[in-house]
Order: structure tokens, then sequence, then C-alpha cells
């Protein structure tokens, strides 16, 4: 069987696809290494988008021993007999340590005097941004770089550099359900030619019987889709926000984490524009808690329609923000007598009708500024309504 991700891994910046501001010829990266001036650096991206193909062209460019390790299995020892291997050479060595996130504080820590002293060169990889999870110190040491998602085009181009025939409804499901990872896409390709059938896309069906997508368990997907699906529902973009909902689902997402973004939402977006969106919301997340996977995905549905379709405010979250700014910057008001427990003087609003006036702060301040939005457009006219009886 051909090992096309082999057979097929780039050897040079030219050949490499999808990440041109990387690899192009004026790419500040490219020109770094080539010009000998590459420091230590963190690659950070999808799965299958060439992160370790790419530490394998700088050592190349830069002609420097090449290491690779798995931060998941990296023992001290094993760096320390490189450091001083390579301790008076004339030469230094490329540390290529992947799932870099993972890497332990004292891990970090025996890194760091060698990083400084510039005797070998560190250049880490991750499918999470390790500025979250790298010490301020290694971070002062390094260049941080994102690789892509590879797109449509550049797969195509990648498949073409393979002998392999196959109809055009084969190529479109082998590339538009590897998820934009080539490495994906290669070794399906792969499987498929051992079995020295014609690669159809009931073959690849087969193989692959759904698309794969990005598990938004990894950081960097699951904040970014989070985003997505929040943003999109205070947008009231419904088919946006079901999508990224089934982006959440479909990663593995627990539908409890959806469900209380879901609650916290509706008041920080929705609020009293509809109230009923809070309870709606509240009732999901007790139902996902108790019911799952799949039926969870319809009651995440509901809600996700609801609040989409809801009228919006920020008010409560633009009030309480406000309040608490006014306390934290020293405005601590003494309490009105009539107010207080035992106070002296208090008129009760029942036996005024329901409102009379009086005073409850002892300096005036407006945080609540009412919208003109579904139902807290009726509360701001009736608070109108009774505050001008004064």
């Amino acid at each position: 069987m051909a090992d096309f991700t082999y057979l097929l891994r780039p050897k040079t910046f030219d050949e490499v696809v999808g990440q041109e501001h990387l690899c192009s010829s004026e790419a500040p990266l490219r020109s770094l290494c080539e010009g000998n001036n590459l420091t230590h650096s963190f690659f950070y991206g999808p799965p299958g988008c060439g992160k370790t193909t790419l530490a394998r062209i700088v050592a190349s460019v830069m002609d420097l021993p090449f290491y690779e390790f798995n931060a998941t299995s990296l023992k001290i020892e094993e760096l320390r007999k490189i450091f001083n291997q390579y301790e008076n050479a004339l030469t230094k060595p490329l540390i290529f340590i992947d799932e870099v996130h993972r890497l332990a504080k004292n891990q970090q820590e025996v890194l760091l005097p060698v990083m400084e002293q510039n005797s070998v060169l560190v250049i880490g990889a991750s499918t999470e941004n390790p500025y979250f999870s790298l010490t301020a110190a290694m971070r002062s040491r390094s260049l941080l770089f994102e690789l892509q998602t590879i797109g449509v085009k550049a797969l195509e181009d990648l498949l073409g550099r393979t002998d392999i025939v196959m109809d055009d409804e084969a190529k479109e499901y082998l590339i538009a359900s590897s998820g934009g990872d080539a490495r994906a896409m290669l070794k399906l390709t792969e499987v498929a030619s051992a079995l020295k059938k014609p690669i159809t896309l009931g073959l690849l069906k087969s193989l692959r019987p759904t698309a794969q997508a990005l598990g938004s368990s990894e950081a960097g997907v699951h904040y970014d889709l989070a985003s997505a699906l929040i943003k999109s529902i205070r947008g009231s973009d419904a088919d946006a926000a079901i999508y990224y909902l089934a982006r959440l689902i479909e990663g593995g997402e627990p539908p409890e984490f959806i469900a209380r973004r879901l609650v916290i939402l509706s008041s920080e977006d929705v609020g009293n524009a509809n109230p009923q969106a809070l309870t709606l919301c509240t009732s999901a997340m007790m139902s996902v808690k108790q019911i799952g996977y799949p039926e969870s995905r319809i009651i995440l549905a509901q809600a996700v329609i609801y609040l989409c379709a809801s009228p919006k405010s920020n008010t409560a979250y633009n009030a309480i923000n406000s309040a608490l700014e006014a306390v934290r910057n020293g405005e601590i008001l003494e309490i009105p007598d009539a107010i207080r427990p035992r106070g002296s003087n208090y008129l009760y609003p029942h036996d005024f009708g329901g409102w009379v006036q009086q005073k409850y702060l002892s300096k005036p301040f407006k945080f609540v500024e009412f919208k003109n939005s579904g139902y807290e457009a009726k509360m701001g006219e009736w608070m109108e309504k009774v505050w001008k009886k004064d």
C-alpha cells in the first residue's frame, strides 16, 4: 500500500500547499529561515495542515540536525543528552516538540537556559494556541505562527500529485469530507487505492460515512464555534446559529455546556425584551442534563431558534456593569434612613396604589436605560409613567 502521506510530504517551501502566508518567497518565516535568522518558534493550527512538515523544512533549509519529540512522552533525560552532545559543536540541533501545549512546567524550565543561549533551536507545534499554555518566559523568547485550514483548491493541487484516478463525484466528496485536513485526505486515498477497486463515491462513503470535522474539544475550535454560535444568535441569524450548533454537537461538545451558554445569553442579549427566554433556556438546561444526546439536539435547537427570533436587549448587562463600576470607583452611598430595616418614615407603596415617590438613593444615578425592544418597551413606558407622577 502506497504511503501517500510520506511520499507527498513537501520537502521545500515551494511544495507546501495552503500556507502561502508562511511559505511564499516574501513570507517572513521563509525569509528568516533562508537567512539563517529564525529564532525559537511555535506553530499552531488544525490537524493535517502541515506543522510537522514545516518544521522539517526549516531544519533542511537551515541545515540543522532534526530531533522530533511529543510532549506527552518527552523525557527530560533525552533532552539533556542532546544538549550535552552539541555543547561544544559548531552547529546546533533543531528540537521539534509536537503537542507542545502539553509541556509540563518543569519541562519548559529545562528548555529555558538553552533557548536563552541559542545553543539549540526549539520549534513546537500544537492544535491549540500555545500562548495560553506556555509560560511567559517561553513566550518572550519565541515567535508564534498560525497555520490555516487547507482550502479546497490547495487540497485539489495536492491530490493532483498522486496518480490515483477517480471520478469528479468521488473527488469532490474526498476533499469536502476531509475538513481541510491534508493528512486525512491522503490517508483515505491510500486505503481506498489499496482495495484495488475503482474509487467511487460509494466506496469512499463506505470507508468514511460522514465528513470529518474538527472536534470542538480542541481549545481553539471550541472557543471559535461557541463564539460564532453566540454572535449568530445575537444577530438573529437562525440559520447560522443552527449550523454552529450542529458543529458543536458533531464535535462532541457536551449539551450541558451549550445549554449554559444559552442561559447566559438569554439574560445578556435578550433580557427583558422577552423575559420568557430565560425560563425556556433554564428548562432546556435542566432537560439536556437528564436526557443527553441524541435527543438533546432537538431541545438545544428549539432554544437556539427561540433566542434568534426574540427581540434583543442588553439593558440588564449594561446596568449591572455600570453599577459595579460605580461601586469599584468608590461610590459607597449612605442608605437613606427610610429604607433601613428599622428606619422611620418609610412609605409602603401598596398603600398608595402600588407606587409612591420617595428617596431610595442618597445620590442620583442612572444605571438602567430601557430600550424600545419587545416587552422591555412596555416596562420602560410604565416606569416613565409612574415617575412622571412626581
